[in-house]
């Protein structure tokens, strides 16, 4: 079956790349915002669709480059409607294609969010980041961290080292382009259509 697959010309499934980083940005670094905004972008370029969290703060900067340069945003919310989306969550709908209302809270969205996603950008985070990479580190997703952005992307490294279980296919740069063309090259390894 995966020879006919390969075969069909019909089949132009798009790589869903998500943004995982903090909604909240105080502690990020001074151009964490704009470097996340170019990730983005970058994502677009590399003909791939952003998945985010539908939230504020970094993830919302990458929705705004990824449709800066024409490209197509999904959302993944906690919220089980738009009107909870807006009035319970406080979250945007701009900048999204698509938002997915999944009734599942944060911690129901990160696992949805993460599965969603063929892999996994870390930018400046806080809590619910860690959560997002510790679930695309135990799927054996890919994973790109944008180093020099502050938060948790400062410190995966060390995580992975103190956790004892590898680097698993975790890759890092603090070039938004360099780091979506690695990500993108462990993204083709796990397709059975060639992207």
């Amino acid at each position: 079956m995966p020879e006919e697959i390969k075969k069909t010309p019909h089949i132009h499934l798009k790589v869903k790349l998500c943004i995982s980083g903090a909604a909240e940005t105080g502690h990020c670094a001074p151009d964490a915002l704009e470097k996340t905004k170019e990730l983005g972008r970058e994502i677009v370029r590399q003909h791939a669709v952003l998945v985010t969290g539908a939230t504020t703060g970094a993830p919302y900067w990458g929705a705004i480059g990824a449709k800066e340069e024409g490209g197509f945003v999904i959302g993944v919310s906690p919220a089980m409607s738009e009107v909870e989306h807006v009035k319970k969550y406080a979250l945007p709908l701009d900048y999204h294609d698509i938002i997915i209302y999944t009734g599942f809270g944060y911690a129901g969205r990160n696992l949805m969010l993460t599965r969603a996603a063929d892999a996994v950008l870390i930018t400046c985070g806080r809590m619910g980041t860690l959560n997002e990479f510790t679930i695309a580190f135990e799927d054996n997703k890919p994973i790109g961290v944008l180093t020099g952005t502050g938060g948790m992307a400062e410190e995966m490294r060390e995580i992975l080292e103190e956790a004892h279980r590898g680097m698993g296919r975790v890759v890092f740069d603090a070039d938004p382009k360099a780091l979506v063309e690695k990500v993108m090259a462990l993204v083709k390894k796990d397709k059975i259509v060639e992207i």
